[in-house]
C-alpha cells in the first residue's frame, strides 16, 4: 500500500515537501485531543496539495464508522487509519467490526496495533476478531505501547519507540507490517534492518514543533529509509 508514510501533516506546504521528498502517503489526523487534529476544512486544503499517486490516509481513533464515511467523503481521503485502543469498553476504542462496517468504501483500511509486555497477542485476537466479522485490515501499524485508554494526545507521535528486537521475535501476522514509534532519520535505516518491515511511518521524528515538518528532516527520513527498504533481504 505505501513503503514511507509522513504522518500528522497538518498545512499544504507540509503535504508538498512530504510529496517532492518521495514520501508515498501521508497522514491527516482527525483524533480529539491530538496536537495534529484537523478539521474537515483544514484537511481539505492539505489534502488539495497532495500530488496524484500519493495516498491520503485520515488517522481516527474511536470515531463510530459514520463519522469517518462523512469525513473520509468530505476530504476525499484514499485510506483509513484506525488509531484507537485495541481492546477495552470505554474510550478511544476501534472494535474490531469497525472494518467490515468500512469494507464497502472502497477505501483501503490500515489497524495501528502496539507492542506489548506480551508482544502483538492483543493485535492477534483483534485481528481474528475483525475477521469473524466479516473484514481485516490490509495493513498494520505497529506503533509503541500507550496505557490503556490513553487520551487522544497519547495515541501516537510521541517519539516513543517499539522494541525493534522483540518486534523481530513477533510471529507474521499475515498482513503487509509497516513500522512506526520513535523513528527519524537517524535511527530508521537501523530499524528497517533490525525489523524487516514492508514500510515506515513517522510524524513526530521529522518536526520543527509539534504539528511542523521539518523540511530537511523529511527529506533525510525519505531518503535513508527508501535506501534501508531497496537494501532488505528477500
Amino acid at each position: 500500500m505505501f513503503r514511507v508514510k509522513i504522518c500528522g501533516v497538518t498545512t499544504p506546504d507540509d503535504a508538498r515537501i512530504a510529496a517532492e521528498a518521495g514520501a508515498d502517503a501521508i497522514g491527516l489526523n482527525f483524533v480529539p485531543g491530538s496536537v495534529r487534529c484537523l478539521n474537515p476544512e483544514a484537511a481539505r486544503s492539505v489534502a488539495a496539495a497532495v500530488p496524484t499517486g500519493v495516498l491520503k490516509v485520515g488517522v481516527f481513533a474511536g470515531a463510530a464508522p459514520t463519522e469517518i464515511r462523512r469525513i473520509a467523503a468530505e476530504v476525499g481521503l484514499d485510506a483509513i487509519q484506525l488509531h484507537g485502543h485495541l481492546e477495552g469498553s470505554a474510550g478511544l476504542v476501534d472494535p474490531p467490526d469497525t472494518c467490515a462496517a468500512l469494507a464497502d468504501t472502497g477505501m483501503k483500511l490500515i489497524r495501528a496495533v502496539r507492542l506489548e509486555a506480551d508482544g502483538l497477542a492483543a493485535a492477534r485476537r483483534w485481528l481474528a476478531a475483525a475477521e469473524a466479522a466479516g473484514a481485516r485490515p490490509a495493513l498494520v501499524i505497529v506503533d509503541a505501547s500507550t496505557p490503556r485508554n490513553a487520551p487522544g494526545s497519547a495515541l501516537g507521535g510521541t517519539g516513543a519507540k517499539v522494541d525493534w528486537a522483540a518486534l523481530a521475535r513477533e510471529a507474521p501476522l499475515g498482513i503487509p507490517l509497516v513500522l512506526a514509534g520513535g523513528l527519524d532519520p537517524d535511527n530508521v535505516a537501523e530499524a528497517i534492518r533490525a525489523t524487516n518491515p514492508s514500510g515506515v511511518d513517522t510524524a513526530s521524528g521529522v518536526e520543527s514543533s509539534p504539528g511542523r515538518k521539518d523540511p530537511h528532516k523529511v527529506r533525510s527520513f525519505v531518503a535513508a529509509a527508501r535506501q534501508a527498504l531497496i537494501a532488505q533481504p528477500g
